[in-house]
């Protein structure tokens, strides 16, 4: 499954601390360095698309409206995927797996929905989503010259703050200026800085889901594999001012689908890559953050599977952390063996030593840029000699757990910051970002304390087992108790389970803060100062001197290569391009796409497992259904993790499939592109309709899809 990684090295980890298989074709390292150099390579910003390319390969002629139409048809997911908008009514469409949280904190304990699966048979029926957004990409900015001004003739930590405060000014003043939500992106690791502003909607609604059974047929068994048998779409509805949003932009559904070998688009919000790394940035993810990661999914793995055994309650609160837990300890399975492929860095450093050697064939390049490469190497050192501390402090809440832990730490953290001008904030408390911080405190959705209990005593333990029971932090953190005991205490004496009683201590400030007195508030106020003076040392020695170097090294790539090269992904909109393909996998021919009678055989020839067992809305209509249907498929297009949700479209711009997973010949994604066997893999659009009139009867559904108005 591709959402974002819960888990993304020492940067992925300062980020969440600062706010609450082999490769078939060495070449594909060439990825980074050279603009497209294998066929259908590259997430192309929508500012900057492959027109040659798509010209050149497959005879289309990209234009300004198609462009247009598609990129205000994406939407961004905020519990990390994609999706698109596919009515007139403002239908979105996305993956299950991408809607699982939110189908969670719908769920009680008398009807799962994640589970059993929910389908509004009216409007009236479509029920409010909390704690959700949807972004729309609405314009795009190249600000770099704002950015780096303020920088000039700094050293590298200075820059880095000078760089950080011109990045909130932007965002503040774009949001006063436009109403819309803007953010800074920062492309090719510093290269180029780009304002984005996107239209926000907060009032969705979960319109159908289909049962967790099938969505999830095969389970972690035959996650990133393939062929594959998966109805992993949801439909949720945007709703503006109380009424079903009237986009100007929406995608045509096709009912013919895609044809083998056709040109197809996939538009979504990949996480993030590190293709540009230098080799070594690369060794240090290979050595240092890419196991430690692991280590730590692994260890999490353990936990939520004993405190699900415990009780069927525990189990459905766990599930959706377990599960993305063990998709992520996948993900990274898959990077390590990549990372661990001696021909995956023997072309980088044949790539990285060729880029190196123009430079320096010219006096002026390497006066300017010719550095670079030694001084992130030098950031890396920094990196590996802070890492364990960040591992142990880097899950939401300062290490401290799950929601209850998260809140305690902003409500500390705002009560310090409000008082700051924008500019002078942690950049994650400054003016544009508010009302999502907010959105996030104040969210209806449902706390469990035996939860929160296990994994505010789970992240005490692994800071203490890691730093050792002496060191200043881990005393601070325990104040002389058990981990057990500590979790206990802040958990069960904390006021936070209550929204109002949040509210009140964000609107009181600092006096109500200490006023109150809570036990879990003091934790995040005790670690406080170690976080700080750790963000603070990143900031200066890693990631400053990174964004200086790499901005060096991003001028090199463009005076060798040109501007037609696409930058690392980072949770914004792409464009992928791509055929539908099947491939060869060891002696076994893969074709392109699997049918509903697949699904049916699977079912029988792994009768007995849980994984295989379907729902009975499925098993009831084996008799009924088109065996011949087409299910899902495979494509070579370029994605990963937050790709999922993603329509792909033909020329026309008309749904023919849903993003959903890549292959595990595809994980290796992350650091090179390769068109020989790593797929993307995807809900065909003719199965996505096949499953709504076959099998759920959702004429309602059906109709809006066909074009016609949206049922009451």
């Amino acid at each position: 499954m591709l959402r974002t990684s819960l888990q993304a090295g020492l940067a992925g980890a300062f980020l969440a601390l600062s706010s609450a298989t082999a490769l078939a074709d060495p070449l594909v390292a060439a990825a980074g360095l050279a603009p497209a150099a294998i066929a259908d390579e590259g997430m192309w910003l929508f500012n900057n698309p492959p027109t040659e390319q798509l010209r050149e390969r497959y005879g289309f002629d990209i234009t300004d409206e198609w462009l247009e139409h598609v990129r205000k048809s994406a939407v961004r997911v905020s519990t990390g995927g994609s999706g698109s908008i596919v009515s007139a009514s403002g239908l979105v469409m996305t993956n299950h797996h991408v809607a699982s949280d939110i189908l969670e904190r719908l769920s009680t304990a008398e009807n799962d929905l994640l589970a059993n699966g929910f389908h509004a048979e009216t409007m009236d029926a479509e029920l409010p989503c909390p704690d959700v957004h949807l972004d729309v990409l609405w314009s795009i900015e190249d600000v770099t010259e704002r950015v780096d001004g303020p920088a000039a003739g700094l050293d590298a930590a200075a820059a880095g703050a000078a760089r950080r405060k011109a990045m909130t000014e932007i965002e503040d003043a774009a949001k006063k200026e436009t109403g819309l939500h803007a953010e800074v992106v920062t492309l090719y690791q510093g290269g180029r800085y780009h304002l984005y502003l996107y239209k926000r909607f907060d009032d969705i609604r979960m319109v159908f889901a289909p049962e967790k059974g099938i969505a999830f047929f095969g389970g972690d068994n035959d996650n990133f594999e393939y062929p594959r048998y998966c109805l992993d779409v949801t439909f949720l509805r945007i709703y503006e001012d109380g009424k079903p949003y009237v986009p100007e932009h929406f995608l045509s559904w096709s009912e013919a689908g895609a044809a083998d070998g056709e040109l197809t688009f996939v538009t979504g919000h990949p996480g993030s890559t590190q293709r540009l790394n230098t080799v070594a940035h690369l060794e240090y993810l290979r050595d240092v953050a890419v196991p430690g990661a692991l280590h730590r999914l692994m260890r999490q793995e353990v936990l939520l599977n004993i405190f699900s055994g415990t009780s069927e309650e525990h189990r459905r609160v766990a599930e959706g952390d377990l599960f993305g837990i063990q998709n992520t300890r996948k993900v990274y399975l898959g990077r390590t063996a990549g990372l661990l492929d001696p021909a995956v860095f023997e072309a980088k450093r044949d790539e990285e030593d060729r880029l190196r050697e123009e430079v320096e064939k010219n006096a002026e390049w390497e006066e300017k840029w010719g550095s670079a490469w030694d001084e992130v190497a030098a950031a890396q050192r920094a990196a590996r000699s802070m890492s364990l501390r960040y591992n142990v402090a880097g899950g939401p809440g300062l290490g401290l757990g799950a929601q209850l832990g998260g809140y305690a730490v902003t409500i500390a953290r705002l009560a310090d910051e409000l008082p700051k001008a924008s500019t002078d904030r942690l950049r994650e408390y400054g003016d544009a970002s508010l009302p999502r911080l907010y959105q996030g405190l104040y969210s209806p959705a449902p706390i469990y304390p035996d939860f929160e209990m296990m994994r505010l005593e789970s992240a005490l333990s692994l800071m203490a087992e890691t730093l050792g029971a002496e060191d200043p932090m881990v005393v601070a953190a325990l104040a002389g108790k058990s981990p057990r005991a500590r979790a206990a205490e802040c958990i069960l004496g904390t006021t936070l389970m209550d929204i109002e009683a949040r509210k009140a201590l964000v609107e009181g400030g600092a006096s109500a803060v200490e006023a109150a007195n809570d036990p879990l508030i003091g934790l995040a106020q005790a670690l406080d100062p170690f976080s700080r003076e750790l963000r603070k040392r990143y900031e200066d020695e890693v990631q400053s001197v990174e964004r200086a170097a790499y901005a060096k090294i991003a001028a090199a790539r463009f005076a060798v290569f040109g501007e037609g090269v696409y930058p690392d992904a980072t949770f914004t909109l792409r464009l992928s391009y791509g055929a539908v393909k099947g491939y060869q996998d060891g002696d076994r021919e893969i074709p392109p796409f699997t049918e509903f009678a697949g699904l049916y055989e699977k079912a029988e020839e792994r009768a007995g497992e849980s994984w295989y067992t379907l729902p009975e809305s499925w098993s009831s209509r084996e008799d009924s259904v088109v065996p011949t249907t087409k299910f899902n498929l495979v494509s070579t297009h370029d994605i990963i993790g937050g790709n999922s949700g993603s329509p792909m479209v033909n020329r026309k711009g008309e749904v023919v499939g849903l993003i959903f997973d890549g292959n595990i010949q595809s994980l290796i994604g992350n650091y090179a592109y390769s068109d020989e066997v790593a797929r993307s893999v995807s809900v065909d659009s003719r199965g996505i309709m096949g499953a709504l009139e076959q099998v759920y009867d959702a004429k309602r559904i059906v109709a809006e899809l066909k074009g016609q108005a949206a049922g009451k």
